[in-house]
């Protein structure tokens, strides 16, 4: 627009004055526009975009414009989630997808299973009648570890639980044995119900502790 009113003047000796008023723009901002200095709002949106670049830089592209914009208020800027995307896109930046979580459960391919005691019938009415094992990897700077825990479902407490460097039976049996001992050392006829891990030395859904 601010071309449009400098050529009228060129060609057709229209003031800028008279042109502004007829545009419905002010003379301050055609005569920024005309001498190549950007307005306040040019400015902050420049500020702004190298902001973005910045803090998508610093998080390696790891995160989206909700997380950038949320780094944004902490730094004192009022700007919203849609502008930070609409800037995002406009520099083809783009948040990396996160690797999808490898499972650490690999079923075991033993002949021999035993029945499902629990038959997808999870909660308890009491303690020492359900109990369930599970087991999760953890990265650390020094390495992978492994966490196999035992829960009782009837008051939702971690009975026992083992850390280690593998993922095996004796990793399993560690976290049962706690569990065990933290209920007098004798628990018959608790249902121990895990995934069918092969890993964790049950190769069956459900077990009958003895």
């Amino acid at each position: 627009m601010a071309a449009f009113i400098a050529a009228q003047r060129e060609q057709h000796r229209i003031p800028a004055a008279v042109a502004c008023r007829a545009l419905r723009v002010s003379r301050s901002w055609f005569y920024k526009q005309a001498s190549g200095t950007p307005g306040p709002r040019a400015q902050r949106r420049d500020r702004l975009k190298a902001e973005v670049a910045r803090l998508f830089a610093e998080h390696k592209g790891k995160r989206g414009s909700p997380m950038i914009t949320a780094d944004l208020h902490d730094l004192g800027w009022r700007v919203s989630k849609n502008t930070v995307a609409a800037l995002m896109a406009e520099m083809g930046l783009a948040a990396r997808p996160k690797k999808k979580r490898k499972g650490t459960t690999r079923p075991g391919k033993g002949r021999c299973r035993a029945p499902d005691l629990v038959k997808r019938d999870f909660p308890a009415a009491a303690i020492n009648v359900k109990w369930y094992g599970d087991g999760t990897g953890i990265d650390t700077d020094e390495g992978k570890l492994y966490l196999d825990s035992v829960l009782d479902v009837g008051s939702r407490r971690v009975l026992g639980f083992a850390l280690g460097e593998h993922h095996d039976a004796e990793l399993a049996y560690g976290a049962l044995v706690m569990a065990v001992a933290v209920r007098g050392g004798a628990v018959p006829g608790v249902i121990m119900h895990t995934d069918q891990g092969s890993e964790r030395g049950f190769k069956e859904s459900s077990q009958q502790c003895r």
